[in-house]
C-alpha cells in the first residue's frame, strides 16, 4: 500500500498545532486513528508507527502537542532529562484537553474518515493522554489503546466516564510506571465494572516498543503490535 504523509494544521485555542496526516493514495473511505507522541517530541519514530498504521487501513493524524514551544521541541531517546522538562511543562488540564478535542474534531472533518470510527493510541506520554482521551472524550471515540501511559490521580478518578473498548500494554520492569500503579488501575477498572483488557509483558522496560531505544523488547513489541492491530481492527474496521 502506498501511503502518502502530508503537512497539515489543527487549529486549537493557543493557535496552530502542526500535524502529520497519513493516508493511503488508494482513496475511499476509512476508519482514522490519532497517534499522540512520546515525550521526544514528535519522533520520526513516531512517523514511521503512524505509516504502519496508515498501511492497516487507517487514515492517521499525528499531532505536535509540543507546538508551544517550536522549533525545539524534539529530542534524542538518549536526551531523557531535557524530554521530561518538556513533558511536564505541559498543561495537562485544559490546554491539552483542548489540543485533544481539536484533533478529534480535525480527523472527523475529513471527507474520507467513517468519523463514528475514529481510534486513540500513543507511547509514554502520548499512552497517559490516550488514558485521558478514553476519560474525557469517550463520546467522540471508539477504541482507546494507551501503551505505558503515566496516569495522574485525578485520571484514575475520571476513570468512571470511560464508556469504550481500551487495551492497556504495559512493561512488568517500567521504573515510570510500576506494577502498583498498573494494579491500581486494573482495580479501578474492576470497581467500577469497566470492560477492558490489560497486557503486561514481565521482562519489559519502559519505552519496549520503540525500535530505538536501549529498552527495546523485540518479543513484548511485535505481540504488541498483533495484540494493538487486532484489537482495533475488531472495533474500528468492523461496522459499528
Amino acid at each position: 500500500m502506498q501511503i502518502e504523509e502530508t503537512d497539515v494544521m489543527v487549529s486549537t485555542p493557543d493557535g496552530q498545532m502542526p500535524a502529520f496526516l497519513y493516508k493511503s493514495t488508494e482513496g475511499g473511505q476509512k476508519p482514522a486513528v490519532i497517534l499522540l507522541m512520546e515525550a521526544f517530541g514528535l519522533t520520526p519514530h513516531i512517523r514511521e508507527v503512524a505509516t504502519r498504521i496508515a498501511n492497516e487501513g487507517y487514515v492517521v493524524l499525528t499531532p505536535d502537542l509540543y507546538y508551544r514551544e517550536l522549533p525545539n521541541n524534539k529530542f534524542e531517546y538518549s536526551e531523557v532529562e531535557q524530554a521530561m522538562a518538556m513533558m511536564y511543562r505541559l498543561d495537562f488540564g485544559k490546554p491539552v484537553e483542548a489540543d485533544i478535542r481539536a484533533a478529534i474534531a480535525y480527523v472527523k472533518s475529513q471527507p474520507d474518515v467513517f468519523p463514528e470510527r475514529v481510534g486513540v493510541t500513543g507511547f509514554c506520554l502520548g499512552g497517559g493522554l490516550t488514558f485521558l482521551t478514553a476519560c474525557k472524550f469517550s463520546n467522540e471515540i471508539a477504541a482507546a489503546a494507551p501503551f505505558y501511559g503515566m496516569v495522574l490521580d485525578e485520571w484514575i478518578e475520571a476513570m468512571s466516564n470511560i464508556a469504550v473498548p481500551i487495551y492497556l500494554f504495559h512493561g512488568g520492569i517500567d521504573p515510570f510506571i510500576p506494577l502498583e500503579r498498573v494494579q491500581q488501575i486494573e482495580s479501578r477498572f474492576k470497581e467500577l465494572g469497566k470492560a477492558y483488557t490489560l497486557k503486561v509483558y514481565h521482562d519489559a522496560d519502559h519505552g519496549f516498543f520503540c525500535n530505538e531505544r536501549s529498552s527495546y523488547n523485540r518479543l513484548a513489541a511485535e505481540d504488541s503490535w498483533h495484540e494493538f492491530t487486532q484489537f482495533f481492527d475488531k472495533h474500528l474496521h468492523q461496522p459499528v
